[in-house]
């Protein structure tokens, strides 16, 4: 497989990006005229397979990696596939618990911090392979998925994956800059781990691109797989039609000072820089000398919530500025469903699902122009400002009075739920885990082939630690064989494809019956041991 190394010319990258073409027909759909591996057409049912999942951002976090995790999970299980997850501990949640329909969590009690972006791992490189190869190996699994660059526990069980021999892919859920600090450290790491990974997959073509030219990789052996929305979820209610109809005869009117209808501006973020929350103060003082009835509800918690604070406090808007903090994701649909116009103001993106449960939810969005949140909505649902101030209350003042009296939330929601749905990402997932589980398995010189070409010394010490890493597996295998390590039991529910799921509940309890029988039959054996 060919791997772009640092010295390969920079227009034989962009003419493998350049082999696509992005567009959005009719204002509708988006159409890929690029075929990647997600798109292709796959002969025949997909096997069964065992998926890990590896991320350090995992409910009960909140964020849009966690949704995506958890979702295309379920959606997997009801596939057929088998799927667990493994991220850190957050709380008292530690060991193994199971959610929904089945998904097996397990929780490594390690030591974490608190990163802007969440709860995050220390790099603890080969410290983490005994716990890993011991859950990889009692699941029987077959592919790694990491997600997100940030996330150590990821990079180093993709790591750890490649040396077992196991499939690998990648999602990678952010932008990142050539010239910072954390983005130079970032690349280094994406370069070593992702050089030989089987196959990557990104949430926008932005992303994919930026990607690319960060980690040095093959174009062709990245996909683009957008998130999606459960629109069964994110939904409007009735009561958003009545307020934005009391709404519209507010703005023909509004020199009546007596009418009590409110313009109610929401957003949910991460309080961070990178989620533009400097912009939010710059914009919410203005926004409210100019419009009496205006108000915002804000969600979210981070460094730059106590910002927030003092701006509400001088210029005395505490009535009409909300700060909720931190909210569970059961919650975020019923906060979105408070407002009439959903505001993102990131600084960088690569996708934004915050907008597309906004627009699902039936609220007009406001955002800044950055990153690939220009794919994500079609122009007659949104508004695309730059990242200044000026810009964003400009497209906020056109969004109240000119797109809030021909708004219909319904419609909104209708068209999302036609773009944008989880089973479709799932079976696209899929596509590439087919691709994926036929690649030829690369012996160690072939991996270090690749890896040279990370860089001149760089490359020499990414064979160095692959050796260590290889060593210490022989050391596991040795140690701690496979045929001493107990397989674990499928809970009855995702045993089975869909199409041989049991009809019958008494059936269900017989097989039920039969698990509790071999844990029971196990436990007796130990116990004489």
């Amino acid at each position: 497989m060919f791997r772009p190394s640092p010295t390969t010319p920079l227009s034989a990258i962009q003419t493998g990006i350049s082999n696509f073409t992005f567009e959005r027909k009719d204002n509708e759909q988006f159409n890929y005229t690029y075929q990647s591996a997600s798109d292709q057409d796959a002969d025949g049912p997909c096997p069964r397979l065992n998926i890990c999942m590896v991320s350090d951002f995992f409910f009960p976090g909140v964020g849009g990696v966690e949704s995506h995790i958890y979702s295309i999970a379920q959606c997997l299980i009801k596939k057929g596939h088998k799927v667990i997850v493994i991220a850190n501990p957050t709380g008292t949640r530690n060991g193994v618990r199971y959610l929904t329909n089945g998904v097996k969590v397990y929780y490594i009690p390690v030591f974490t911090i608190n990163t802007p972006s969440g709860r995050a791992t220390l790099p603890f490189m080969f410290s983490l392979f005994p716990v890993l190869r011991n859950i990889f190996v009692r699941e029987r699994i077959q592919i790694v998925h990491g997600h997100q660059c940030t996330s150590n526990m990821a990079m180093e069980a993709l790591l750890h994956a490649r040396t077992m021999g196991l499939k690998c892919c990648f999602t990678d859920h952010s932008l990142f800059g050539f010239g910072d600090t954390a983005g130079l450290h970032i690349n280094k790491v994406c370069k070593y781990v992702l050089a030989d990974v089987d196959h990557i997959i990104c949430v926008s073509h932005t992303s994919r691109e930026n990607l690319v030219m960060r980690a040095a990789v093959n174009p062709f052996f990245a996909s683009v797989i957008p998130h999606a929305v459960d629109s069964g979820v994110f939904m409007p209610i009735p009561e958003q039609s009545m307020q934005l109809r009391r709404l519209r005869e507010f703005l023909k009117n509004p020199a009546n000072k007596k009418s009590d209808v409110e313009l109610t501006i929401v957003t949910v973020t991460r309080l961070a820089y990178r989620k533009g929350a400097d912009l939010l103060v710059a914009i919410i003082p203005r926004l409210c000398e100019l419009f009496p009835k205006i108000k915002f509800v804000i969600g979210g918690d981070g460094p730059k919530k106590i910002d927030l604070e003092e701006m509400r406090e001088r210029y005395r808007l505490e009535e009409r500025v909300e700060l909720l903090g931190s909210i569970p994701h059961s919650r975020v649909a019923e906060v979105i469903r408070r407002g009439q116009i959903f505001i993102n103001t990131s600084l960088t993106e690569a996708f934004c699902i915050a907008i597309l449960e906004a627009s699902s939810c039936g609220l007009f969005v406001v955002s800044t122009r950055v990153g690939g949140v220009p794919e994500v909505l079609p122009d007659d649902m949104c508004l695309l400002s730059d990242p200044d101030p000026d810009s964003l209350v400009q497209k906020i003042i056109i969004a109240i009075e000119q797109r809030m009296g021909t708004w219909d939330p319904e419609r909104s929601y209708q068209r999302i739920k036609s773009m944008y749905d989880w089973h479709h990402v799932a079976t696209r997932t899929e596509n590439v885990y087919r691709k994926v589980i036929s690649n030829r398995h690369k012996t160690l010189f072939e991996r270090f082939q690749i890896l040279t070409t990370a860089g001149d010394f760089y490359g020499k010490f990414c064979c160095m630690m692959s050796t260590i890493d290889y060593f210490i597996y022989r050391f596991l295998e040795w140690s701690s064989p496979r045929d001493q390590i107990d397989d674990a039991i499928d809970l009855p529910g995702d045993a089975f494809h869909e199409e041989e799921e049991l009809s019958t509940s008494k059936d269900k309890i017989n097989k039920t019956q039969e698990v509790l029988d071999i844990l029971d039959e196990r436990k007796s054996s130990q116990e004489k041991e």
